[in-house]
């Protein structure tokens, strides 16, 4: 340490005088120390004051402008020596040394911008300002061809040094994409692929854009996928493989990428890596496992894509992923359940999966799950359950295959996740099913259960699914037992205050329930219809302009109901504004309702045919 304080007062003087033999012998012996000991020779050279003569040997012509910057990428190792330098001015210098024709300055220039822009953000707003990093994407393109060693390492260094100088930054990110980088670094991967430390390089700055939205329509004008699925198969290496797999996550939520990574063979990787790791209790390799499946899943999401490997339900990968559901490991009954749940996303795959057995396979897997089971195992099956369930032709099979006793028995989960899907394929499995409406509307156990879960406030899916399951029971059994039964469970005033919803939908489910309550069975219901302030709401609900035209019909349609209860509150309720006695407030309300509806409304809400729009008007319902 004596020496390397001579050494630092010699180069002041040294310094001044541009002798350039003492010189590049006092800067030899600063890298010695800094090799020695990096942090205690960093905090001596601060506190020297020397950093602010580096500035002024940052020069393009000297034979040491290459250890200076060496220097300086060795001290910003240290995260306390990043600010001084930028402090000290030497980013300007440093940058202006990029336009330099030396490989060896160019490439101490690229380590110490790299160092200092680690984790820093002064460091990073000072090579911004300076303009460094379109200089080093200008110098990616130029060299990009370049296979020779002593260039693959500078483009190393030039991937690290715009690598920590965006690192998790989303508007430097979004610079670097502006400026084009994505091209540029998807041609360096493919042209270096035999390179492992540019490869990596490479991997670790798509990993860093890739989280970027607005990176995805740039890297499907490339062939990164094709470039990506190759590195891939070349891997051996179980981290390896994970750095690919951690670019290729991010990529695949774009659906036009998803298509490019099928093409290009990625899905035949994943399912062979399954197949290797299936059996292995190595922690890795239940990792790979879970990584592989859930991006095959991931893929599954985009239409082309699904459709591309569903292949007619006769494909190779649609038939692997149908072995999953009966394997003895969790993470592929998830995995094979929620690609079920992918490929059922239209009416053609979800018939050929049920005329094929796919039902029973799911029942299955959800039997070996009730008690104790795997929450999301649970979830998956259900979800699978109730988009099989979507098209008309399917419900009758599913309802006959016994699908509602095998969904009945999660009905004391606790899980809001599962009780969601539970709910959904109920209603789903009961669209238009008169006889399965009602005998799930008179089973009381359930009915409660829905009751209960119509407050939960915590879990507003739960609750909204709840409300419109209720609704669903009585409008598509249009039974007196079932709207009892609700009745005695509490029902009815969530089916009130289901009608003052912020959707639509569920507000003309509600309406249209209420209705047949009040059609069907009044007498049981209009204690509970009273006291959940029925008749305010419907006021309420016409004489707001923002209430969309069938929602005032069906209103209008629900009063009429009303008017033959003999409860004298709520018929009271009814004359004091009852639209048909002369001077009375609802006359008004009623009137500007009915005059905002047009002719054309009418005739489409009051047709009784299917061109009434989500079947959803009382005067539709026979």
């Amino acid at each position: 340490m004596d020496n390397l304080s001579d050494t630092l007062k010699k180069l002041k003087i040294t310094a001044v005088d541009r002798t350039d033999d003492s010189l590049e012998g006092c800067l030899d012996c600063l890298l010695q120390a800094l090799a020695q000991n990096n942090m205690e020779t960093s905090e001596k050279i601060q506190g020297s004051g020397i950093l602010q003569l580096f500035a002024s040997l940052l020069v393009p012509q000297s034979s040491c402008t290459a250890k200076v910057a060496n220097i300086i990428a060795e001290i910003a190792k240290n995260e306390f020596m990043r600010i001084p330098c930028v402090d000290a001015g030497l980013i300007s210098p440093l940058v202006q040394l990029l336009n330099s024709k030396d490989q060896e300055v160019l490439l101490q220039t690229g380590r110490a911008l790299g160092n200092i822009c680690y984790d820093s953000h002064e460091g990073r707003s000072a090579v911004d300002q300076a303009g460094g990093a379109q200089i080093v994407i200008d110098h990616l393109r130029s060299l990009c061809s370049k296979t020779d060693p002593a260039n693959e390492k500078l483009l190393t260094v030039f991937c690290g040094m715009l690598m920590n100088y965006s690192n998790e930054n989303d508007s430097l990110q979004a610079q670097l994409i502006n400026m084009g980088v994505i091209p540029t670094l998807v041609k360096l991967l493919g042209i270096h692929c035999q390179n492992a430390a540019l490869t990596e390089m490479c991997l670790v700055a798509f990993g860093n854009l890739a989280e970027l939205e607005s990176s995805k329509e740039q890297f499907a004008s490339t062939n990164i996928a094709e470039e990506l699925v190759k590195l891939f198969k070349k891997q051996i290496d179980h981290d390896k493989r994970e750095m690919v797999f951690e670019v290729l996550a991010p990529l695949a939520e774009n659906d036009a990428i998803k298509l490019q990574l099928v093409e290009a063979g990625l899905v035949e990787c994943l399912l062979e890596i399954v197949q290797q790791k299936v059996d292995s209790d190595k922690e890795e390799d239940i990792a790979e496992l879970k990584t592989a499946s859930d991006l095959m899943v991931l893929l599954l999401l985009g239409d082309e894509s699904m459709q591309k490997l569903f292949e007619g339900g006769k494909g190779n990968v649609f038939q692997r992923v149908l072995s999953w559901i009966p394997s003895n490991n969790h993470q592929l009954q998830l995995a094979g359940a929620l690609a079920i749940a992918n490929f059922a996303r239209n009416d053609g795959n979800c018939i050929h999966m049920v005329d094929n057995g796919i039902v029973e396979k799911l029942m299955d897997l959800l039997d070996r799950h009730v008690e104790d089971g795997n929450v999301t195992v649970q979830h998956a099956a259900l979800s699978a359950l109730r988009n099989l369930a979507i098209p008309v032709i399917n419900k009758a099979k599913m309802l006959s295959a016994g699908v509602t006793e095998a969904v009945l028995k999660f009905l004391k989960s606790e899980m809001p996740p599962v009780q969601f899907k539970l709910l959904g394929t109920l209603r789903m499995l009961i669209d238009a099913q008169a006889e399965a409406a009602e005998q799930l509307g008179k089973n009381v156990k359930l009915v409660e259960r829905l009751v209960e879960w119509c407050e939960a406030k915590d879990h507003a899916g739960v609750m909204g699914e709840s409300n419109r399951l209720l609704s669903a029971l009585i409008r598509h059994s249009k039974s007196k037992d079932v709207i009892k039964t609700i009745v005695q469970s509490g029902g009815i005033k969530h089916l009130v205050t289901m009608a003052t919803s912020e959707h639509v939908i569920m507000q003309n489910e509600a309406l249209v329930a209420l209705a047949l309550i009040a059609a069907l069975e009044l007498g049981t219901a209009e204690k509970d219809l009273e006291g959940a302030k029925l008749v305010q709401i419907l006021h309420t609900l016409l004489a707001d302009e923002r209430s969309a035209p069938e929602i005032k019909y069906n209103s209008m349609v629900l009063i009429c109901a009303l008017m033959g209860s003999v409860a004298s509150a709520l018929l009271k309720e009814l004359e004091a504004w009852n639209p048909w006695a002369g001077g009375s407030i609802f006359l008004d309300v009623a009137g500007m309702a009915l005059s905002a509806l047009p002719t054309v409304v009418f005739s489409v809400l009051c047709c009784c045919t299917d061109e009434c729009p989500s079947n959803l008007c009382f005067a539709c319902i026979p």
